[in-house]
């Protein structure tokens, strides 16, 4: 999870406690090349992400593509979901949003 904190400024409050800026979740560009997915019991985003990514800490790609009606990592199942193709592509994407801020 740190690689999408990884270029975020810490700023401390006047208590020296730590903290990031906000981060910003990019729009994921619907592709020809995306997978979908029927979500079985069990399913959460970070091992979809080891699965599709081979990468866990990626499941922000994941739940970036799909609305979410929970906080968690854990996947409504019977949910069909849209695996991105290229989770670089996301992460530029996020990187370029955040960069400006």
């Amino acid at each position: 999870m740190a690689k999408r904190f990884s270029n975020k400024e810490i700023f401390k409050t006047q208590e020296g406690v730590r903290y990031y800026t906000n981060v910003i979740y990019p729009e994921v560009p619907v592709t020809e090349d995306d997978t979908y997915v029927i979500a079985t019991d069990g399913d959460r985003y970070d091992t979809l992400a080891q699965q599709f990514y081979n990468d866990s800490s990626l499941w922000w790609v994941i739940a970036s593509a799909n609305v979410s009606k929970t906080d968690g990592l854990t996947v409504e199942k019977g949910k069909q979901l849209r695996i991105p193709a290229d989770a670089s592509t996301v992460r530029r994407l996020f990187d370029d949003v955040n960069a400006q801020r």
